[in-house]
């Protein structure tokens, strides 16, 4: 008789509230403090639902490694340890604070500390409240409620010493600010003003963490504005005259609500020469994926409104590109900011519509291989050929194989005679 082993069907993962409440619960019945810290306290006061959750408690990294089977230690030396728990990633950070920071990016060392103390060392006074999840308790040392009703962002303490400490901070001031439409308070924005230059040392992918959360808010309009009033802009590109970033940013003024970084960046540099806007994506350490998406954009903005009116087949060959959208989306936002006129686009955009539900990208009808047999020469040939076979096909000179064939014979026939 044979046993049949039964599979073991894995649980659904736990909603992050519920496993975060699991890590809490545990550190408490071990008689720790355990506290919800930062975003998520402010998201909760707001309104909303927050994205992930993160744990403050006195117990110190060992010790939560010991209550808890699975942990990543990749920031322990900071105090923050990872809770492997219900399908989900949760932050433990012990009460710290912060010794002297060197680099203008993380401390020396920290010093593990109660609550009150690790409130002051944080960012903002909206992002150093805690939440007691168990007595429905919010702790607030450093006004976080208060700004959050005046809808303020505003440094913990000494907003020249918080910049000091972490000079990304300026930029993560201008995302608050322009995300949750609030405004800067008057000694955070001066402070900003004048440690703008540091912004030099901080390493280009932090920038472009930011920049791009920054970009592809729906309000980024105000946020590249605050970027560029506080000089950070020209410190992040350098190498930009002003005139040009301005004419990007009036451009960004007029893109759709929602929109890919690539876009965003794309309308900034837009009046940036080629090379210049490769460089400052190589300068932003972009991804391979991003700078080609940029480049294109780029390349091609000018080139399909040149190309307008266009054959129903070259119509198709750029509706089959995956970034057409985000192009047309460029070259309106474009010429609405410039106040030219957007006859071409209009008239673009209406043979789209005529195509109605012909088929953008139908399969070839005859392969290289296919053209061979018929007599081309490989090479050069062979590609010029498919090209402009394919352009008939998609005109709806030829529907089927058979046609396909006599319209190659003729070209054959026409090019050997040439």
């Amino acid at each position: 008789m044979t046993v049949k082993k039964t599979r073991q069907v894995k649980p659904p993962p736990l909603s992050p509230l519920q496993a975060v409440l699991k890590v809490v619960r545990t550190l408490r019945a071990s008689r720790y403090e355990a506290l919800l810290a930062g975003g998520c306290v402010r998201d909760k006061l707001l309104g909303k639902v927050p994205k992930d959750y993160d744990v403050a408690t006195n117990a110190v990294p060992d010790e939560v490694r010991k209550l808890f089977p699975r942990t990543l230690t990749i920031g322990a030396q900071f105090g923050v340890i990872v809770v492997l728990t219900g399908g989900r990633q949760i932050e433990v950070a012990t009460f710290r604070s912060d010794t002297l920071y060197k680099d203008g990016r993380r401390p020396e060392k920290v010093v593990f500390t109660d609550d009150r103390h690790d409130a002051e060392r944080r960012d903002f006074t909206i992002n150093g409240m805690f939440y007691d999840p168990v007595s429905d308790k919010v702790i607030d040392y450093v006004g976080g409620k208060k700004d959050l009703q005046k809808k303020i962002i505003r440094a913990i303490g000494n907003a020249d010493k918080r910049f000091a400490e972490d000079h990304l901070r300026m930029l993560r001031a201008i995302r608050f600010a322009a995300r949750l439409d609030f405004k800067i308070s008057r000694a955070t924005w001066q402070a900003i003003c004048e440690h703008a230059v540091k912004i030099q040392k901080i390493s280009a992918e932090r920038i472009a963490a930011e920049f791009e959360q920054i970009l592809t808010d729906p309000n980024r309009t105000h946020g590249i504005q605050l970027i560029s009033d506080s000089g950070l802009l020209r410190f992040i590109f350098p190498q930009i005259p002003t005139e040009q970033l301005k004419i990007g940013m009036s451009v960004i003024a007029q893109l759709p609500q929602r929109c890919s970084f690539a876009l965003a960046l794309t309308a900034l540099l837009i009046d940036c020469s080629p090379k210049q806007a490769d460089y400052t994506c190589r300068r932003l350490k972009s991804s391979n994926k991003l700078r080609q998406h940029v480049k294109w954009l780029h390349s091609h903005r000018r080139m399909i409104l040149d190309a307008v009116p266009l054959t129903k087949g070259r119509l198709k060959l750029w509706l089959a590109k995956p970034l057409l959208e985000p192009l047309l989306q460029l070259n309106r936002s474009y010429l609405k900011a410039t106040g030219q006129s957007d006859t071409k686009l209009r008239r673009l955009r209406r043979q789209i519509n005529e195509l109605g539900s012909e088929a953008i990208a139908p399969p070839r009808l005859l392969n290289g291989h296919d053209l061979i047999r018929l007599g081309a020469t490989a090479g050069p040939m062979v590609g010029r050929l498919a090209e402009e076979l394919y352009l008939a096909q998609l005109e709806n000179e030829v529907k089927t194989k058979s046609e396909a064939q006599a319209w190659v014979k003729l070209w054959l026939d026409r090019h050997r005679i040439e």
